[in-house]
């Protein structure tokens, strides 16, 4: 029972005893109202309908519930109801907010413009962090933003004003460092369009990535599908030390499980090392899970994430989760479908790549590695923070770092370059003297956005296709995935170690064992870096950059130019004919790895998202041909010309032919971006097989009416060559679990049949039936 009711009960029999009887109004027997963010001060945090839902998930399972399922099944539409068996059935979940980045929200908002909704069911932002390039530093790179994309900001704000949308400015800060300052809680289930989301796992809460459709759906108050979960469960022994971080505890995980080890699963970290880690620290763990394919990854309530609640400003939830904590921690005895063990004692820094995050090293060992493989040495560019390392902390202990080299009159032999997690970052690190320092070793402040991380850095101190190293505490390494460079070999750790590789300037240094040599000759050693967690005094805010949706929102009008190059209003997507796809051409088949990065390409893409004609002219254009070797050549059949992927996708369009890509593990790997399913659907692709998906790009392309497809023999991959046609047969018959037939057309006139599995629900292929998740919206208004 609440603590409310017991003191109201022991008042009434207090007062029962004497000569007057007071009457205690029934609602102080209610637990006082929390809202969820101080931004949104009449929706409020409803753990007693979590508390019900688990309950009755508990009673009819009959076990211990991780704490992944108790925020996952405490938040179904249909606790009662619901088949859940981990890994096989789809749930269907009521999610309590929506968060979008500026990028992936204009294809988001353009969707819901379609659907013909006066406003959004659940509270849901709006974040722009993703359209603003790194060049010069902060000030006039947020003032060239501003300009430039000036349109895609009018249309994201009028549109978040006209349909109840909270609005972060340029400026603000990148979407997972204000989400976890203002809107993560403990027990929250949010949906963002963004793949690092699970960056709220930090606060205990389960906190997913999802493409602009599944947005949609939450936000049109659809109750949102998930495959649900098995639960990988990570347990942490001992405790962080010197030069060891949380970066390295995931860095570390992502060696283990490799960038599909955590498909399907959700991270569920546990255990008496947990404490040792801050909770912007849990929070850079949970970032980067989407480096391992995870659904999302979590930590269990603590004090500190108490402490980090209660430091910005938002003490009654801490008071809130108190009351509720049974519900935020895993149950005794509770079952993992996988168990990993780390002892952070042992635990030693960690860097890895380059070209892939699971590449780990220690980077006791990185030097000698890189000698061996003919990997450059020295570093070009150190670049620290991201949504993944930009806290408080982070930058402290990178301070602490640069602070000991100016005091031997050193400063950083690499470029160095510094991007603040938020508004109240920047401003409280200017005000602490954190960036100050940071700047005197050589650093560049540059905005409080993605930046770099995601491609948008005009970069000048190298020519495309030199090759050369940078050391980056982002999440991701791809091949030409921060500067358009292949040749760049991109390493990630933790900022600390950035920072002191910068100031050495090669890869061959490591911090723990070797000395540096200072301005007056003498060697020294850098001790290992110490930092608080938080600031003594409270944050500063900085600047108010956001605007709330208006209580009357009658005379908004959100206005989409036809001839504008950066923004369409959608058209919606041909419905299934109801015939078999027939000889349908080969697109391309893929060789290797290909991420969202290689099939929907960012940097000076992004400006294209809202538009989706002119943005599926980066179609594919990264992906490895596997016929000649090369990216963006591919053979058109008709012509046997080579060519753009996205010239011959179109020309086949425009001919009336539909297509087909084949692809390799792990296909569409990488960011949320829907781009990369609603591209090749505009261009008049009906499939891709593959041998295996990642989770959300598997998910994105059932949503646009696109058939994901894997082969049932992996082998049967190699049957299939680029000149072959293939058909698609069995869709008359269409159902959950039952493969379909693939047969393939050998140019020599022989064929043979190959079977294709799926993972399709009956909404899902209502979905596909439709011509798209969308369309099926539409259909049942």
């Amino acid at each position: 029972m609440a603590p409310y009711c017991v003191l109201v009960t022991r008042l009434q029999q207090v007062l029962s005893k004497g000569v007057r009887r007071y009457h205690v109004a029934p609602v102080l027997c209610q637990r006082a109202k929390v809202a969820m963010s101080h931004f949104e001060p009449n929706e409020y945090i409803n753990y007693e309908m979590l508390e019900k839902n688990i309950n009755i998930v508990r009673k009819r399972l009959d076990r211990p519930l991780t704490l992944s399922e108790k925020i996952v099944y405490g938040h179904l539409d249909d606790p009662v109801k619901q088949d859940i068996v981990r890994g096989k059935t789809y749930l269907r979940l009521r999610p309590d907010r929506v968060a979008m980045q500026d990028a992936t929200a204009q294809m988001a908002m353009l969707q819901f413009i379609s659907s013909g909704l006066p406003r959004v069911a659940v509270p849901s932002t709006i974040h722009c962090d993703h359209l603003i390039e790194a060049q010069l530093g902060a000030e006039k790179d947020l003032r060239r933003a501003k300009d430039v994309n000036q349109e895609v900001y009018n249309f994201l704000a009028t549109a978040g004003a006209k349909y109840g949308v909270g609005f972060w400015k340029p400026g603000s800060g990148i979407i997972h460092q204000i989400i976890l300052e203002n809107y993560a809680y403990p027990g929250v289930l949010l949906i963002g369009t963004d793949s690092h989301t699970p960056n709220g796992g930090g606060l205990g809460g389960i906190c997913i990535g999802v493409g602009g459709a599944d947005a949609v759906d939450v936000m049109a108050g659809i109750p949102w599908e998930l495959k649900c979960p098995k639960v990988i469960g990570i347990k942490l022994t001992g405790e962080l030390s010197g030069w060891s971080s949380p970066k390295d505890v995931i860095l570390k995980v992502a060696g283990i499980l490799t960038v599909k080890g955590g498909t399907g699963a959700i991270i569920e970290y546990h255990g008496p090392g947990v404490d040792s880690i801050s909770c912007t620290g849990m929070a850079t763990i949970c970032n980067m899970g989407a480096e391992i394919g995870a659904t999302t990854s979590l930590f269990p309530y603590n004090h500190r994430m108490k402490k980090y609640l209660s430091k910005t400003g938002r003490a009654e939830i801490a008071a809130l989760a108190d009351e509720f904590q049974a519900h935020l921690v895993p149950d005794a005895g509770c079952k993992y479908d996988q168990l990993v063990e780390i002892n952070l004692s042992e635990l030693k820094p960690h860097i890895n790549g380059p070209f892939t995050p699971d590449l780990a090293h220690p980077v006791a060992d990185v030097g000698t590695v890189a000698e061996k493989e003919g990997w450059p040495v020295d570093i070009r560019v150190g670049l620290i923070g991201s949504c993944t390392n930009s806290s408080y902390e982070d930058m402290g202990r990178a301070a602490a770092v640069a602070k000991q080299a100016l005091a031997h009159g050193l400063k950083c032999k690499s470029q160095f370059t510094v991007t603040p997690g938020s508004e109240q970052i920047r401003a409280t690190i200017e005000r602490d003297g954190y960036a100050g320092i940071l700047r005197d070793v050589g650093g560049v402040v540059l905005a409080n956005a993605c930046g770099p991380c995601i491609g948008q850095w005009d970069r000048k101190d190298t020519k495309k296709g030199e090759k050369n190293t940078i050391v980056t505490s982002y999440n991701r390494n791809f091949t030409g995935r921060n500067d358009a460079n292949p040749e760049t070999h991109a390493f990630v750790t933790s900022p600390e170690i950035v920072t002191a590789l910068a100031i050495a300037g090669t890869l061959k240094f490591n911090p723990e064992m070797d000395f540096l040599t200072g301005a007056d000759g003498k060697k020294f050693k850098l001790e290992a870096p110490d930092a608080d967690e938080l600031p003594t005094l409270e944050f500063d805010p900085g600047q108010d950059t956001y605007q709330h949706p208006p209580k009357d929102r009658s005379g908004q009008h959100v206005d989409v130019s036809l001839t504008s190059q950066r923004l369409q209003l959608l058209e919606p997507f041909d419905k299934w004919d109801g015939k078999d796809l027939e000889d349908m051409l080969i697109l391309i088949k893929v060789k290797g790895k290909c991420t969202t990065d290689h099939i929907s390409a960012a940097g000076p893409w992004l400006k294209f998202r809202g538009h989706l004609d002119n943005i599926s002219n980066n179609l594919l254009i990264g992906a490895i041909n596997i016929e000649n070797g090369k990216a963006n050549s591919v053979r058109n059949a008709l012509t046997q010309e080579f060519g753009p992927v996205p010239d011959t996708a179109r020309y086949y369009k425009k001919n009336g032919i539909k297509w087909v890509v084949v692809g390799d593990e792990n296909y569409g790997e990488g960011s949320s971006r829907e781009h990369a399913a609603l591209e090749p659907r505009h261009l008049g692709g009906r499939a891709i097989i593959t041998k295996s998906f990642a989770r959300i790009h598997e998910t994105n392309l059932k949503k646009q009416g696109l058939l994901p497809l894997t082969f049932a023999d992996p082998a049967d991959y190699n049957k299939i060559h680029p000149v072959d046609k293939l058909s698609i047969v069995g869709l008359a018959d269409f159902a959950p679990g039952k493969p379909l037939k693939c047969i393939i057309k050998h140019p020599n006139g022989s064929q043979e049949t190959i079977m294709l599995n799926h993972t399709f629900n009956e909404t899902q292929i209502e979905w596909f039936q439709a011509g798209s998740a969308l369309n099926r919206m539409k259909e049942m208004q």
